[in-house]
């Protein structure tokens, strides 16, 4: 299996593959860390947004966009909490390698859920607020700044290295 963290092989560091998995399982647990605690702000959010006396004046589309976000801020959830099952189920099999593999893809489908979920959560409020032609250019906007600053920025910090 190809490691997701090659790099990290031949950084300098003298470490045991061991080793190697478990920094590479705490850098892992740090970033979702700080996934959870965005994902979980962004789901409250939402939670609420329900329990407010302007929800029934959203139109039928944005009700339909609310329910696929709220969809989204649970899978995103999900998708965080995974790599800790995962870690329960197979700590003890001296499986750590494989299981930081797994929990890189999980992590990387979960950037995608979470952008996803930020550019929905901003077209619903500016679609709200303003209407669908600012909605849509904001959510573009925001799409194009996360790729940016998600793919765009480390693939030129990679190449210039």
């Amino acid at each position: 299996m190809n490691d997701p963290h090659a790099d990290a092989q031949h950084d300098g560091r003298d470490e045991t593959a061991t080793e190697r998995a478990d920094r590479n399982w705490e850098e892992l647990m740090q970033e979702l860390r700080v996934m959870q605690t965005g994902t979980q702000i962004l789901t409250g959010f939402l939670l609420a947004v329900a329990f407010q006396p302007l929800f029934k004046d959203l139109s039928d589309q944005q009700r339909l966009l609310y329910i696929v976000l709220v969809l989204l801020a649970a899978t995103a959830t999900i998708l965080a909490l995974t790599p800790v099952g995962m870690h329960r189920v197979l700590f003890a099999q001296g499986r750590k390698a494989e299981l930081v593999q797994a929990a890189h893809r999980i992590v990387k489908a979960n950037m995608v859920v979470i952008a996803a979920l930020t550019v929905g959560i901003t077209v619903l409020i500016i679609d709200f607020t303003f209407n669908h032609v600012f909605a849509f250019i904001a959510g573009g906007a925001g799409l194009v700044v996360i790729l940016l600053l998600w793919l765009g920025l480390p693939l030129l910090l990679r190449r210039d290295r």
